[in-house]
């Protein structure tokens, strides 16, 4: 049995040894040509950063973005990293990729870290990324209404086994009469209006997307204000193709629902913000198709209660991660806790959510280490009432929470 004294050492060993399955990112294989963000510039570019800038900065938005991406990096260097102390959480995180790739962060010396970046050759960088984040297996977001995408699939590129396939939906049911536009190009026969055969040839698109490319899950990210309201054509894609096709292929749907986009269009990607969600979106899909199965998360902070509280309401939902916003320390360890706390060990922690490869060392580092806070109050709250706790329950139940819900709710 472990001691009160042995707790903190023995998760934070166990935790370290687990081989995580990220089940959300933005990153694609090495030979999907153009698509994978890496290096020194890419890190320092990430729209996280790039709010941050702006925070301090007056230049024009338009005249930012023209710039050449190493000038960009150069301006977010200096602005965050060297005229002022890099405290917030994706300052940190540049600064814990650099460190564990064994560089000098004392040095600040951003030529020395491009050159770095530079000397590398990418598949042996991917290999030692995954490494050092102790990431087994990454879920890309695959979106076939991306043009160069799907030029890249229906090329017929190798892949890497460590990258899984999810179908990324989000046109087809937010904004479907020019998504149809594509399906038609593709030889789908849809109308616009999705009348007549088209809820069965959406359902033919999906079907043959998803066994090309081995979807695991099929996803769409889900404004603020999203409802199922009878009469739009967003619930009738919901109801006549996406939730037919998922059960038909026996794989859940990822929803995750609070964006508010371009709440400032002038900063592109780092313009979206956030809104509380409805709840009761998750409670009527998860109770009017019991057959389908839900992976769910939500922006907002003022969403995860009751989130977790459905979820103890519905086996067929699966709550996932501490998304986008909410991705920092403080947030995270109130968010597990009150998990664990409603749903013990049947959730999914984390997901990295990463857009340039590197990322997925400091997300999972960080993670790991605010996760095996909560988790040692957890087990100490075990030993006080006199239940024993040992290694090999500890190491069971993280597999669990970092491997094995994900894929047995894949497996259901």
């Amino acid at each position: 049995m472990i001691t009160r004294e042995q707790l903190a050492l023995v998760i934070a060993e166990k935790l370290n040894g687990v081989q995580v399955v990220d089940m959300h990112t933005h990153l694609f294989p090495a030979d999907f040509t153009g698509l994978l963000l890496w290096g020194m510039d890419e890190i320092l570019t990430y729209h996280y950063l790039i709010a941050e800038y702006f925070r301090y900065s007056q230049q024009p938005y338009q005249e930012f973005f023209q710039l050449p991406k190493a000038k960009q990096a150069d301006l977010v260097w200096r602005t965050l990293f060297v005229e002022r102390s890099p405290v917030s959480e994706a300052q940190r995180g540049v600064l814990t990729i650099l460190s564990r790739l064994g560089l000098d962060v004392g040095a600040r010396s951003l030529d020395a870290y491009r050159e770095y970046f530079r000397s590398l050759a990418l598949a042996q960088h991917v290999d030692n990324v995954f490494r050092l984040a102790g990431v087994q297996a990454a879920v890309m977001t695959n979106d076939p209404f991306d043009a160069q995408e799907r030029e890249l699939w229906q090329r017929g590129v190798q892949g890497d086994p460590r990258f899984k396939a999810s179908l990324r939906i989000d046109p087809l049911v937010l904004s479907y009469p020019q998504a149809a536009k594509v399906l038609q190009a593709e030889g789908y026969a849809v109308d616009g209006t999705f009348s007549g055969n088209s809820a069965a040839e959406v359902r033919r698109f999906l079907r043959d997307w998803a066994l090309y490319i081995d979807a695991l899950y099929m996803g769409a990210s889900l404004p603020a204000n999203f409802s199922l309201s009878p009469d739009s054509l967003s619930t009738r894609v919901l109801q006549e193709a996406v939730l037919p096709t998922c059960r038909e292929l026996g794989i859940p749907l990822a929803l995750m629902l609070g964006v508010k986009r371009q709440v400032n269009r002038g900063l592109g990607l780092a313009g979206d913000s956030l809104g509380k969600a409805e709840i009761g979106v998750v409670e009527q899909l998860c109770a009017e198709y019991p057959e389908n199965r839900f992976l769910v998360s939500m922006l907002s902070r003022e969403n995860q209660h009751e989130l977790a509280i459905t979820a103890r309401k519905y086996r067929n939902l699966m709550v996932f991660g501490c998304w986008w916003f909410l991705n920092n320390p403080s947030l995270v360890e109130e968010i597990t806790a009150l998990r664990l706390e409603t749903l013990g060990l049947s959730f999914i922690p984390q997901h990295s959510d990463a857009r340039v490869l590197e990322h997925l060392i400091y997300k999972w580092e960080h993670s790991r280490a605010v996760i095996g806070q909560v988790l040692v109050k957890k087990y100490a709250e075990l030993l006080e009432t006199g239940w024993p706790v040992t290694e090999e329950e500890i190491e069971r139940d993280l597999i669990q929470l970092f491997q094995g819900n994900f894929q047995t709710f894949l497996a259901r």
